[in-house]
């Protein structure tokens, strides 16, 4: 694999640190500001909403700019937005802060989804996409469980400075390895508009926001639920969040090795998986064994379906891609602060720390629901499809797409 693809990891890495490790410390962080545990869920939900709005907006901002020059820009906006979160005197200011660091976000691994797949062969591009999301991943067995470990003994502000630290070595991964790419001849703003026109860019984006929302609809509120409902430890919730993030190592890796050889396959058995292991995580969930192992398996599960989700709206979106990647990255934030939502208010009701659980449940099951609807939406044009290309002139016949 190019070295590339690790310093696009490296970036990722720092990124998927401050967007989990909160989770880890929303009762310090509750607890400093003097808020509820479901008032605090909003750093959760902010960020992920400033990624929603921030793929689109800082990508359409980067339509002239080089790639590599752009994904500097975004570093430094990630950095500076984390340093606002541990300096923040109030809570509304650490709200801004995540929001400033997650408009980096969405463009980042959208932008970087299209370099790391023009820099292998065709038939490699879900591996290098699931090896710059491993950062991703990797932040989950290391950078979480670490901030959350310092948060909780140092305090939570020490973590975002850490954090912002990790946003300096990515960037200067990004000046040194990434190469200048040229960037592609005749694709403008409304090319990349125009991918939004397709059914099946659409479908996979709903199956992005339901499917991954699943996971943080129990992984956002997992300390509470595991100190006051499994019986651990505030000082457990750290490995338990190593559990979470080598479950997402395995799931991403696994994800991108069989999207490659069969992509719908892998999204029906993920989600579906996805959606019982969450039913079930009401049961474990009073369990320290069984809840730890449904930890891993929420993590595996969840991320089994970014490589195949991301590779197939590139796939559909072949010719203009970028916006289109960065607004599916925005799709799995708005899944996020969805979940994150719904789940505080089925604990605010009163239905205990175990009901976001059965949110991500049905959040799940209907993402697998839309992933049978658009393989028998595309069995059904298929047909028409090759009917069309039959016909066609040589020159006019349209590229297929192959998953």
């Amino acid at each position: 694999m190019p070295l590339a693809l690790l310093a696009l990891a490296i970036g990722a890495f720092g990124i998927g640190t401050t967007e989990f490790v909160i989770m880890g410390l929303l009762p310090e962080v509750a607890g400093d500001f003097g808020v509820s545990i479901p008032t605090a869920g909003l750093l959760v939900t902010g960020y992920a909403l400033g990624v929603v709005i921030g793929a689109p907006l800082m990508t359409v901002l980067g339509t002239r700019i080089p790639r590599k020059r752009m994904l500097m820009l975004l570093m430094g906006l990630f950095i500076a937005g984390n340093l606002l979160s541990a300096l923040a005197p109030a809570f509304a200011v650490m709200v801004i802060g995540r929001v400033i660091a997650s408009l980096a976000h969405g463009a980042f691994f959208g932008i970087g989804s299209v370099v790391a797949a023009e820099l292998v062969a065709p038939q490699k591009k879900a591996g290098a996409i699931a090896m710059m999301f491993t950062g991703l991943t990797v932040a989950n067995v290391i950078g979480v469980p670490l901030g959350t470990l310092i948060g909780q003994h140092v305090g939570w502000r020490i973590t975002f400075a850490v954090v912002a630290g990790l946003g300096v070595i990515g960037l200067a991964g990004i000046a040194k390895l990434v190469p200048e790419l040229p960037r592609a001849e005749g694709v403008h703003l409304r090319h990349e508009l125009a991918a939004f026109k397709n059914a099946q860019v659409l479908l996979a984006m709903a199956m992005t926001v339901l499917g991954f929302g699943g996971v943080f609809a129990a992984v956002t509120y997992i300390a509470p639920m595991m100190t006051h409902v499994a019986g651990f430890a505030d000082g457990s919730v750290t490995w338990l969040l190593v559990l979470f993030g080598l479950g997402m190592v395995g799931g991403n890796l696994v994800g991108g090795r069989f999207a490659d050889r069969a992509l719908m396959p892998m999204l029906y058995i993920s989600l579906g998986a996805l959606a019982v292991v969450l039913a079930l995580f009401t049961l474990t969930a009073h369990n320290k064994i069984a809840a730890a192992v449904t930890i891993a398996l929420i993590g595996a599960l969840g991320f089994a379906t970014v490589p195949p989700l991301q590779k197939r709206v590139l796939d559909h979106a072949h010719g203009a891609p970028t916006l289109a990647s960065a607004v599916n990255i925005g799709a799995f934030n708005l899944g996020n602060a969805l979940s994150a939502w719904l789940g505080g208010l089925v604990i605010s009701a009163g239905l205990g720390y175990t009901a976001p659980n059965w949110v991500g449940a049905a959040l799940a099951a209907a993402a697998l629901v839309l992933a049978v609807l658009s393989a028998a939406l595309e069995r059904r044009e298929a047909p028409h499809g090759a009917t069309v290309a039959a016909s066609a002139a040589p020159a006019d016949r349209p590229t297929a797409v192959h998953h």
